[in-house]
């Protein structure tokens, strides 16, 4: 197997010896996106799409935004992602629709062997995140490899999320867990805030 095969099968292979051009060609769309004026939205969405292996149209990333090749990088629809996003994509990282990330949020895929002999060999391995569909990611939340986050999560601020989160729950904190189901009593409470908002006169003037 060539050494960007073990990357992405998820054994162990040498950073150094990938031997494409991907992390090269991210580092340069990655300076101009982050230096370009904040008007220019859409043309920093648009160097982006150059280099992820899928963004939608409606997708926001705000700068600044780091990630390692971003061809393993796939987002899906009406995804926002606040300031200081970081993902390292030695494997695959599939975002879903609906998707909102606060700031400064890490998302891992590349880990080392605990055993100290073999890091020394500059070996390392990679395995992809998942993030499903619905979901809210609190700020400085940081995302181990391997890692897959279900639909309809709400993942609470400052969590650090080493093992898999099922589908329709809050979960928090280090190592992050399962806090609750997301209920019916969740969806009639912010439902009736939602008909509030747009029943107030303000908002129906504008």
């Amino acid at each position: 197997m060539t050494e960007k095969e073990r990357m992405l099968s998820g054994k162990l292979y040498c950073p150094f010896k990938v031997g494409d051009n991907t992390w090269e060609k991210s580092r340069e769309v990655l300076e101009k996106f982050n230096s370009m004026p904040w008007h220019q939205e859409k043309e920093r969405m648009q160097l982006l799409r150059e280099i992820f292996g899928h963004l939608e149209e409606d997708a926001v990333i705000v700068p600044p935004f780091y990630c390692d090749k971003g061809t393993q990088i796939y987002i899906g629809k009406h995804f926002y992602a606040n300031t200081g996003l970081l993902i390292l994509d030695e494997a695959d990282v599939r975002i879903g629709d609906h998707v909102f990330i606060a700031p400064r949020v890490c998302i891992y895929t590349a880990g080392h062997p605990i055993d100290a002999d073999v890091r020394r060999m500059d070996l390392e391995y990679a395995k992809g995140v998942t993030i499903g569909n619905d979901v809210w990611i609190g700020g400085n939340t940081v995302i181990n490899p391997g890692v897959t986050i279900g639909n309809n999560v709400v993942i609470g601020s400052g969590s650090v999320v080493t093992r898999d989160i099922p589908d329709q729950v809050i979960a928090a904190g280090c190592p992050c867990r399962v806090i609750r189901k997301i209920t019916e009593e969740d969806r009639e409470y912010w439902t009736q805030q939602a008909e509030e908002y747009f029943a107030d006169e303000d908002i129906r003037g504008e």
